[in-house]
């Protein structure tokens, strides 16, 4: 992790390793240590992740059916409810996604959770938490050991390690050794090569690649974590910093609040005045109304008005009931013989049905060529004879 910081807890005190750090952590409670942790999580050119110690935190491998995916937060705790000694709900869990449907786990206790917020109050803004034993280098098929004091961090896998005493080293390896094999190489961080070496398992002897450091220097040749589980998810998932931003633009928001209070206020007095004018509007327009139609129903003042306009002629086009009886009347001028029985208009269509009595059948047609002449269109439907006159049905439209 040569382009990340790590804080982690030694010896119940806050620690931090900036990259390329030396060989001594640099501890947190010196005001200017802390202070220069600030800076960097302020000006976030590198990471800054929190080692959560391996002795608190269970890593294991979860195959998990495709099917289970979805609601896997929820079903995770019932899962893994008999490979754990303690209540679920007193245990957080997080998950991270492997390949071939299978997810790594850590289980770490809700109070320690809490108890290490509250030691990282003062330094917000470290958002990524890792198991100690994922901090250390790893390639496939090797094992790697740092030594600190009385304590012996382990990694063994993808996303498998632990943090144990130094005497429980040997037992805890031969229990990995019968699971998943021995490895090709087992890389070791400490003092003294021959009493670490010894504390390994015989079968690990000759496989053992011993290194002269600590911690530091492991950190110096790790990578970025291959199976990240951050162990910031659930309700332990870091929140927005929203009082901070509050404080922060508190006085913003209200004029912004106070300028849209008075923009809806406008808005609505405009709308009352509109809206009360358009009411007088209307009124007067039905009274108008009223005043050419008393009867009937009011649904559209304007349009029922044009409607009876239009009937009667008050277009001022040639169409209408008017339009065509001024044409049909200025075609029958001129013959005395003719007259109109009755007339049936209908509005729709705009036609009209002509009962015309003539002298003769040659008068019949002659006022419906004249009628044609006037740019309407007559069609005879029907004639008959009475006594010495002729009577006959024409149908007269506009000519389309």
């Amino acid at each position: 992790m040569r382009d990340t910081a790590v804080v982690r807890l030694v010896e119940d005190r806050l620690a931090w390793y900036p990259p390329g750090a030396g060989a001594e952590p640099q501890w947190l409670d010196d005001d200017v240590t802390s202070d220069g942790l600030r800076a960097t999580l302020a000006q976030r050119r590198i990471k800054v992740c929190f080692a959560a110690p391996g002795a608190d935190a269970r890593l294991l491998t979860l195959a998990v059916a495709p099917e289970e995916k979805k609601h896997l937060s929820q079903s995770l705790p019932f899962t893994l409810e008999e490979q754990v000694a303690a209540d679920v709900d007193s245990l957080h869990f997080a998950y991270s996604p492997l390949e071939n449907d299978s997810y790594a786990v850590a289980i770490v206790a809700k109070a320690k959770m809490e108890a290490w917020q509250a030691l990282l109050a003062d330094f917000p803004g470290i958002t990524l938490w890792l198991p100690e034993p994922l901090l250390l280098p790893w390639l496939d098929g090797e094992w790697c050991l740092v030594l600190e004091g009385e304590s012996a961090i382990v990694r063994t896998g993808r996303c498998a390690g632990f943090t144990v005493e130094r005497e429980m080293v040997a037992a805890m390896l031969q229990s990995v050794i019968v699971d998943t094999g021995l490895p090709m190489a087992v890389i070791v961080y400490g003092a003294e090569q021959a009493e670490d070496t010894a504390l390994l398992p015989e079968l690990l002897h000759d496989r053992v690649q011993w290194r002269r450091g600590n911690l530091c220097a492991a950190l110096l040749l790790s990578d970025a974590p291959q199976a990240t589980i951050n162990l910031l998810q659930g309700n332990f998932a870091p929140r927005l910093p929203l009082a901070l931003w509050w404080q922060q633009w508190r006085w913003v928001a209200a004029v912004f609040a106070a300028a849209c209070i008075l923009q809806l206020a406008t808005t609505y007095a405009e709308y009352r005045s509109l809206f009360i004018q358009n009411l007088a509007l209307r009124g007067a327009v039905e009274q108008s109304y009223r005043r050419a139609f008393p009867q009937g129903a009011v649904v559209d003042a304007e349009k029922q008005l044009r409607r009876q306009l239009d009937v009667v002629g008050g277009s001022g086009q040639p169409s209408g009931f008017i339009g065509l009886i001024e044409r049909v009347g200025s075609a029958m001028a001129g013959m005395p013989d003719a007259s109109i029985a009755s007339i049936n208009y209908n509005d729709k269509g705009n036609e009209m049905r002509l009962n015309i009595v003539a002298a003769d059948f040659e008068g019949v047609e002659q006022l419906r060529s004249r009628i044609n002449e006037a740019g309407l269109e007559a069609i005879m439907e029907s004639s008959s004879t009475q006594g010495e006159r002729v009577s006959a049905r024409l149908r007269v439209t506009e000519r389309s």
